[in-house]
């Protein structure tokens, strides 16, 4: 047993100081994970009264493969972006303040179903608040 100890402490010395790091990707489920939050996010969405008719005219299944595509992208995966800016894709949308706390929400809310550890959703939420401004336009 301490042999199995010793060695385990050996390679992880011997490991680059991030390789035993889980990346915000990781952590999110990779894109398995990642889809499935977007899908809670989305049906948490459709619910909404307050914010759905933002919605009425968008390709459900595009709006998911982007989300997917940009957290994938933001989190440290493999994924590139291909979508447009958020100030493109927002402009017009006249999203209040309220609406995007109430999207907020809903995505606190996918993240809690999925069993998100609090870290991961701080992470994911911090990356994302960067941009409140390009998205609110009020």
């Amino acid at each position: 047993m301490i042999r199995a100890y010793l060695l385990g402490f050996i390679i992880m010395l011997a490991l680059p100081a991030n390789a035993t790091e889980r990346t915000l990707y990781d952590e999110l489920g990779q894109q398995q994970g990642i889809s499935q939050l977007m899908e809670a996010f989305i049906l948490e969405i459709a619910e909404d009264e307050r914010v759905i008719h933002h919605f009425e005219n968008v390709d459900i299944d595009r709006f998911h493969r982007m989300l997917s595509e940009h957290i994938c992208d933001l989190s440290g995966g493999p994924c590139d972006y291909s979508g447009e800016s958020m100030v493109t894709v927002h402009t017009g949308m006249d999203i209040s303040r309220a609406e995007f706390n109430a999207i907020v929400e809903h995505l606190m809310t996918a993240m809690d179903q999925q069993k998100l550890p609090v870290s991961t959703q701080n992470r994911l939420l911090a990356i994302l608040a960067s941009f409140h401004k390009e998205v609110i336009h009020q």
